[in-house]
């Protein structure tokens, strides 16, 4: 049975809806005709591959900030985090991991800690490997207060292809470190901002 399901990756809640259809549609195509059958079942095989919702093991160090999402980094700067979390100007590393449509979509916290702030604000839906895609786009940011008054800003933002940010959290939820808190639908970007004065 564990063989089975290291095997069978669970599905993540947010693609049940797009999996049936996906599978429906492949039904009429077969009966219509029999290659266009074959291209279905193999966009519903990508379908149940993109909303994969794999087990972690999250590092049990509570001065780690782990990566919240699978994909490549493809910048690491001083910035501002979103003004609408109120924390000023001053400015902090942040972390961009890009993610791709064949890459595991599911976001997890960073860190253990409390949720401070959830602040969604809507925006373009310009490519996320750009860094101006940071402040133009449609993102939804969270605030995270460690146990030792730390902060920790997770941002998903919104892409070219991915038009729906999904929040399963809200203000004064506690998360666990690697714990599941949202999901992008088809390609997006996570920006993490550390604490004042860490470094990667």
């Amino acid at each position: 049975m564990d063989s089975l399901t290291s095997i069978l990756t669970p599905i993540h809640k947010e693609g049940h809806r797009f999996v049936v259809i996906f599978a429906a549609i492949t039904v009429v195509l077969f009966l219509i005709w029999n290659p266009l059958g074959w291209i279905g079942l193999v966009l519903t095989l990508w379908c149940l591959y993109f909303f994969r919702d794999p087990d972690r093991v999250t590092p049990a160090r509570a001065d780690l900030v782990i990566a919240p999402a699978d994909g490549v980094v493809n910048m690491i700067v001083e910035a501002s985090p979103p003004e609408e979390l109120g924390l000023g100007d001053m400015t902090r590393t942040r972390i961009s991991i890009f993610m791709n449509v064949f890459n595991c979509h599911v976001n997890r916290a960073p860190v253990a800690g409390r949720v401070k702030r959830v602040a969604y604000r809507p925006g373009l839906f310009l490519n996320a490997n750009l860094d101006k895609a940071s402040e133009a786009n449609e993102r939804n940011s969270l605030l995270i207060e460690r146990a030792d008054g730390e902060e920790i800003v997770v941002v998903q933002i919104a892409g070219l292809v991915a038009r729906r940010i999904v929040c399963d959290v809200t203000e004064g939820h506690d998360l666990a470190a690697g714990e599941r808190f949202g999901i992008f639908r088809f390609g997006s970007r996570l920006d993490v901002y550390l604490p004042v004065g860490a470094v990667p």
